[in-house]
C-alpha cells in the first residue's frame, strides 16, 4: 500500500545519521512536524507520511494497515532500519509497527500516547466524531478538539498556537479525518508489545496532557526496560508543536547520545 510523504534529506555536507520516521497526531498531518524537519541539519534524514491521505485509491483502514504502509515506504526507498516518532495515533502506529515488523525501529520515541485499545466509550466517541464530522465538516471537529488537545497554559496565553492547531484540524478533509477514526477504532492492545522492546526507547509527554495523561507514560516507562522519560512542562497533548524548544531539545538529546 503506498502512502505519501514528506522526505526531507540530511543537508549536504553532513555525516548522515540515519533516517527519522516522524508518524502525526490525529486529527493533524505530516504538516504538524514542520518543526522538526531542522533535524536534517544535523544529518538525519526525515520522513513523514501521512496516515490518514486524501488522495484516491487504497488507503489504510486499519491501524496494521498504517504499519504495512509505513514497512512498504521504507522498503520503496531502500531504508533497513529508522528511529520512529510517534505522536498520540502516530504513537499508536509506532507501535503497531513494532509489534509487526521490530526490525525496522533502530529506536523509538513514544510522545504523548498510550499502549492500550479503546474502551467501549472510547469507540462510541469516535463514532460520534465521524457523525459530526459527515454532518458539519472539520470546522466542527476543530472546534471540539483543539481545547482538548492543548494544554490549559498553551489555551491561556499563546492564542498564535492555538488558531495554528485549529487551522490545521480545519483544513482537513472529511474523508481522512473518518479514515482516521477508523484507523483509530481498529487498533490492538499493544500493552503485552512494551516488555519485548530493547531498542533505545525515549518517552516525551506534556505535563498538562489530559488526553493520554502523564501516569500512562509512566506506566510505559516502567514496562520498556533501559527506557527514558521526560515531561514537557506546559504543554497538553501536542507537546511537539506547544513546546518546540523543549521538545527538540528532549529528540535532539536522545538522537545524539542513545542512537
Amino acid at each position: 500500500m503506498t502512502i505519501p510523504f514528506r522526505d526531507i534529506p540530511a543537508d549536504s555536507g553532513i555525516r548522515p545519521r540515519g533516517v527519522v520516521v516522524l508518524l502525526h497526531a490525529f486529527p493533524l498531518s505530516a504538516r504538524m512536524w514542520e518543526p522538526q524537519f531542522g533535524l536534517a541539519a544535523s544529518g538525519w534524514r526525515v520522513l513523514a507520511p501521512e496516515l490518514a491521505p486524501v488522495e484516491p485509491g487504497p488507503r489504510p483502514r486499519t491501524m496494521d494497515d498504517c504499519a504495512g504502509a509505513i514497512v512498504d515506504m521504507l522498503d520503496g526507498l531502500h531504508v533497513h532500519d529508522a528511529v520512529v516518532v510517534g505522536l498520540s495515533m502516530g504513537g499508536y502506529a509506532a507501535l503497531a509497527l513494532f509489534r509487526l515488523a521490530p526490525r525496522y525501529a533502530r529506536a523509538l520515541v513514544l510522545c504523548d500516547t498510550k499502549p492500550d485499545a479503546d474502551t467501549p466509550e472510547g469507540l462510541e466517541g469516535r463514532r460520534r466524531m465521524q457523525r459530526l464530522v459527515r454532518e458539519e465538516g472539520p470546522s466542527a471537529v476543530a472546534d471540539e478538539l483543539t481545547p482538548k488537545l492543548l494544554g490549559a497554559t498553551t489555551r491561556a496565553t499563546r492564542p498564535e498556537v492555538v488558531e495554528h492547531v485549529r487551522s490545521m484540524i480545519a483544513g482537513g478533509s472529511v474523508d481522512s479525518i473518518a479514515v482516521a477514526l477508523d484507523v483509530l477504532m481498529s487498533r490492538q492492545d499493544s500493552t503485552p508489545v512494551l516488555p519485548s522492546i530493547h531498542c533505545p526507547t525515549l518517552i516525551l509527554v506534556g505535563e498538562e496532557d489530559t488526553v493520554t495523561p502523564p501516569a500512562l507514560s509512566r506506566g510505559m516507562h516502567a514496562a520498556i526496560a533501559g527506557s527514558r522519560l521526560e515531561t514537557i512542562a506546559g504543554a497538553g497533548h501536542l507537546s511537539s508543536l506547544e513546546h518546540t524548544d523543549a521538545f527538540n531539545a528532549r529528540l535532539s538529546d536522545f538522537l545524539e547520545h542513545r542512537v
